[in-house]
């Protein structure tokens, strides 16, 4: 047996939880129980499955107090950023207990004409398998399970092992209002996850590219559909006639907010003109930010998650260094007793620099030049991965032009790369997604199989 242990990343020596990871014979029970209590989920009503979820969202809302602390306590999340993640999660619960009404299918005029029938209709797959991050300890879970169940099936949650805290007690809130054995934590490293992945009907995963890419083959080889949320190295294109101050100020806390460490955050500013000026105000931006515990209300810079994320952060800016760019602020260790690593950027670096290329899942960007509006958006997708992008301008024919240009599922104007709209499609191009969207009217398509039936008259 393994044993998991989660501290607190502001606190190491705060144990959150600990107790024996699952194991594969684990998952099979939890799989057994699932699947028999999901043909009679499936079946039911859909009043019923709205009424549990909506009270679950109830239930989750009751408890904003509580999550949000434990939030702050397990992932080192700051307090503004939990307290907005457990609203989140209350939303995201609402939303899908409607969706349960949205239409399963259409009807179409038999190929022979005459009085029969063809339409379309939509089935749960029936256990889901869900693998989460530890990042969004709240949100991810539920916008994976929340659409799962509204639409008929089972769930195994396999959470991050520094986010089991918030798992559990996620799982002790909802499973109240949902059938026994229909949802299961199964708290677990690699060898819990790859059970998941061999028990489930369909897979759902966010974390790193190169876990996302083992379990698309492993699920692909057995059959079942499986999307895959993966890695970003998102840029921002700041155009010369953007508004350099208030651009600087959104691209810094979407870089360094929660310490750089979201799937979206801004990992590359590409710049056309007024560089100096730009990097000047992104660097008194990041230095502006508040950074500390995260359990003060006006932080919005914390820990990062563990000790070796905050070597990974300080390895990256020396790497920086010994690649002939300039760290222009932060780039080493801080803080007393926790995992600190203050906003870093980084500039002057060549193309091929490490840092330029891939993700370092922390609080540190890089300011890159380009030449022209054709440069910036050859140097925005210069990378293996294309999640979210953004683009600062003031002039509506530059700003498409950019959009057009750029290789990323999620493009905004004017707007930070952070942020995810539930209700929205959700997923990116290239080594960042593999297989459907997630959220919004796509988790009915990924969640439930289409079949179509053709009724002919008897001829009586």
């Amino acid at each position: 047996m393994t044993e998991l242990r989660s501290t607190s990343p502001q606190r190491p020596d705060d144990v959150v939880v600990t107790l024996q990871a699952a194991t594969a014979a684990d998952v099979a029970a939890a799989a057994d129980a699932a699947r028999g209590a999901q043909s009679g989920w499936a079946a039911a009503p859909p009043a019923v499955r709205a009424a549990a979820l909506g009270g679950a969202a109830d239930a989750v809302e009751g408890a904003a107090a509580e999550l949000t602390d434990l939030v702050v306590r397990e992932v080192g999340k700051p307090r503004g950023e939990a307290a907005g993640e457990v609203g989140r999660a209350v939303a995201i619960l609402r939303y899908h207990a409607q969706q349960v009404y949205d239409p399963q299918g259409a009807v179409h005029a038999p190929s022979s004409g005459g009085t029969g029938l063809s339409f379309t209709r939509r089935r749960a797959r029936g256990v889901a398998g869900l693998i989460t991050p530890w990042n969004f300890p709240l949100a991810i879970p539920l916008w994976k399970a929340a659409p799962a169940l509204a639409f008929g099936n089972a769930v195994l949650l396999k959470p991050a092992p520094q986010a089991t805290a918030c798992a559990l007690r996620l799982a002790e809130l909802l499973t109240p209002h949902l059938p026994g054995g229909l949802l299961a934590v199964l708290p677990g490293g690699a060898e819990a996850g790859a059970a998941v992945v061999d028990a489930a009907d369909v897979v759902s995963f966010t974390g790193s590219a190169a876990v996302g890419a083992g379990i698309a083959v492993a699920a692909t080889r057995r059959g079942v559909p499986v999307q895959c949320e993966m890695g970003g190295q998102n840029p921002a294109v700041v155009l010369p006639d953007a508004d350099l101050e208030r651009a600087a100020g959104q691209i810094a806390a979407a870089a360094f907010g929660f310490a750089g460490q979201k799937c979206t955050a801004t990992k590359r500013v590409v710049v056309l003109g007024r560089v100096e000026e730009f990097t000047e105000a992104l660097v008194a931006a990041a230095r502006a930010l508040p950074f500390g515990d995260p359990a003060d209300a006006a932080t919005l810079v914390g820990p990062v998650v563990e000790e070796s994320a905050r070597d990974r952060v300080v390895a990256a800016a020396t790497g920086a260094r010994s690649a002939g760019g300039r760290v222009l602020t932060g780039g080493t260790a801080t803080g007393d007793g926790g995992w600190y690593v203050g906003p870093t950027v980084v500039d002057g670096l060549p193309e091929d620099a490490e840092l330029l290329r891939e993700e370092t899942f922390g609080p540190i960007c890089a300011v890159v030049a380009a030449d022209s509006v054709a440069d910036a958006v050859r140097r925005a997708n210069a990378v293996r991965y294309g999640l979210t992008a953004a683009v600062y301008t003031g002039d509506l024919d530059a700003a498409l032009q950019v959009v057009d240009g750029l290789a990323a599922g999620q493009v905004k104007v004017n707007a930070p790369t952070t942020g995810v709209d539930f209700h929205l499609p959700f997923g990116g191009q290239r080594d960042s997604s593999y297989g459907a969207r997630e959220q919004g009217k796509a988790a009915q398509d990924f969640y439930t199989s289409l079949h179509t039936v053709t009724v002919a008259p008897t001829g009586r």
